[in-house]
């Protein structure tokens, strides 16, 4: 009798042991993007193509960085230009991560999702990318383009090693 009940707690304890690993490697495959556009630029010289932050943008920079110190992130992602690299800079260095570059043109290609994989990411853009890449994760329209007047969108965007997405999106202050 007592080698049964040995056996049948033996056996429990090694099933359960094999479902916390196996929920475990679902959780590490799960990857998580926030995406955001680039703080507020300086309007000052409408013919500069690729303005820096003004002061109101160099303070929401900082405060990304704020919002994030309590997010594990693995990566941080950019635009090359002035104002999405400047909004990037202060979570990047604040995780001690470096900016990678990304294509507008050329989102969640399978280089990326494969790069990206079961990681927590930053990816700072456009009033017209940042959704245009949520859409792209998610594989439909949901998203139009953000005002042009609105630098505080926080989209995050959840996939699951089964590949489904979910988004939400909410306003930061």
């Amino acid at each position: 009798m007592r080698f049964s009940i040995a056996i049948i707690l033996m056996t429990f304890f090694l099933f359960s042991c094999g479902n916390d690993k196996k929920s475990n490697i679902s959780e590490e495959n799960t990857t998580t993007y926030y995406l955001i556009r680039h703080a507020e630029k300086d309007r000052s010289d409408t013919t500069n193509r690729n303005p820096e932050l003004n002061t109101e943008g160099k303070k929401r920079a900082t405060l990304w960085a704020t919002h994030f110190k309590d997010t594990d992130l693995d990566l941080v992602y950019s635009t090359n230009y002035n104002r999405t690299q400047q909004t990037a800079t202060p979570t990047a260095v604040s995780k001690g991560l470096e900016i990678i570059d990304y294509d507008p043109s050329n989102m969640y290609d399978d280089a990326f999702k494969a790069a990206t994989k079961g990681k927590s990411v930053l990816v700072v853009g456009h009033s017209n990318t940042t959704p245009a890449f949520v859409n792209a994760i998610l594989g439909k329209d949901k998203y139009k383009d953000i005002d042009d007047s609105e630098n505080g969108m926080l989209f995050t965007v959840t996939v699951t090693d089964e590949g489904v997405a979910t988004a939400t999106m909410k306003k930061v202050e």
